[in-house]
């Protein structure tokens, strides 16, 4: 039986950043215990069928999960551990921000059996830091990352946003090369989006955004400096050394099974897909699941080819024949033939896999096989 990967949401931050979509909010604090009594409760109840299926990965993301009191996160790890079967070796994540968690905290972090930090660097220069409404500066990550070490964590990711309004290619080199100075075993840098209903969306008239040639020197500039100092490109906007890719993320892209709890989760387990409610009103009252969709076959098949071409290493056709009882050539044909004239996908024996072309033109390349 598969393993599973579990996604805890903690909605609560200190500020909404000027970038960030996601189902967060600065200023309902006072809700912290309540939604924790509602996201132990649905760990609880969601067991059933599943508690027997063994546990690889835990994520607790958000939102700021640091921002909690530590023994609140020891509360919804106990919870875990009693319903379901936690891996000894699973990778379990907590998303830590700058100034938030000192050494007591992290260090009971780690009495709970968190074994991975993410902490949210995004740039090296407090006045890019000031742009995207960070709340810390540069002085404040170097004390939560000189914690963690010393605190014995040994597997920690740095988040990276390039293409920051009145960034340079040297502004950037410089976050890359600061970065890689700390060597920490897993460097997530993603490209700055311009999403709807942000406050960068409502005020785009009054930045300097970075043109889209600089932001492809950059994308490319990233590459080449994190391969240079040792990480290995795994994904799109993924880099580690060797043995620390996320392995959380990596049943995503690979197609796994995964739960998640709290306002807005998404899960997807034995070909269904759930999510939760938006609302954290509705979400303390006991409303949960508001949308269930069974997957097709077409719609599985789909998710196996542009899921799995974000990972470097590709999709691999005895996967995909074992998985769906036919060959890939078979569904994919006319898209596997076209993308391969035209040097976007290589047939490498067992597996595809994008090209360097094919992954700077990525969701060009997804789009055809949905």
């Amino acid at each position: 039986m598969n393993d599973l990967a579990l996604y805890i949401h903690i909605p609560f931050c200190a500020r909404k950043c000027r970038y960030c979509d996601f189902l967060s909010f600065a200023d309902r604090s006072h809700l912290t215990g309540r939604y924790i009594d509602q996201l132990g409760r649905e760990i609880g109840d969601s067991a059933g069928d599943l508690a027997g299926r063994r546990v690889s990965s835990i994520y607790i993301g958000g939102g700021t999960p640091s921002l909690l009191p530590a023994g609140m996160i020891g509360d919804l790890m106990g919870i875990v551990r009693s319903e379901y079967d936690v891996a000894d070796d699973a990778e379990i994540s907590i998303e830590v921000n700058p100034g938030s968690a000192d050494g007591d905290k992290l260090a009971r972090y780690r009495e709970y059996g968190v074994n991975r930090l993410s902490i949210g660097l995004q740039s090296a220069h407090d006045h890019e830091l000031e742009v995207l409404g960070r709340i810390h500066t540069v002085a404040d990550f170097e004390e939560t990352f000189r914690a963690a070490r010393e605190t014995g964590f040994d597997n920690i990711n740095i988040d990276l946003i390039s293409a920051i309004p009145g960034q340079t290619t040297g502004t950037w080199r410089d976050t890359l090369e600061y970065v890689c100075g700390l060597g920490p075993e897993h460097i997530s840098a993603y490209s700055l989006q311009l999403e709807e209903g942000t406050y960068f969306d409502e005020h785009r008239d009054e930045y300097d955004w970075v043109d889209e040639d600089t932001d492809r020197d950059m994308y490319h500039l990233t590459a080449s400096l994190l391969g240079q100092a040792g990480y290995d490109r795994y994904e799109i906007s993924n880099y580690a050394r060797p043995g620390r890719a996320c392995r959380h993320n990596t049943v995503y892209w690979r197609g796994g099974d995964y739960i998640g709890f709290g306002i807005g989760a998404a899960s997807c387990a034995d070909g269904v897909r759930f999510k939760n409610t938006d609302s954290i009103e509705e979400y303390l009252r006991g409303i949960r699941c508001v949308e269930s969709i069974p997957l097709t076959e077409a719609d599985m098949m789909a998710e196996y080819m542009f899921l799995g071409l974000r990972m470097t290493a590709g999709i691999s056709k005895t996967g995909f024949s074992e998985k769906f009882g036919r060959p890939v050539t078979d569904v994919y044909a006319h898209q596997l033939e076209e993308c391969i004239r035209d040097r976007l996908i290589l047939d490498e024996g067992d597996v595809y896999r994008l090209t360097g072309r094919g992954l700077d033109i990525s969701n060009y390349v997804f789009a055809k096989f949905l």
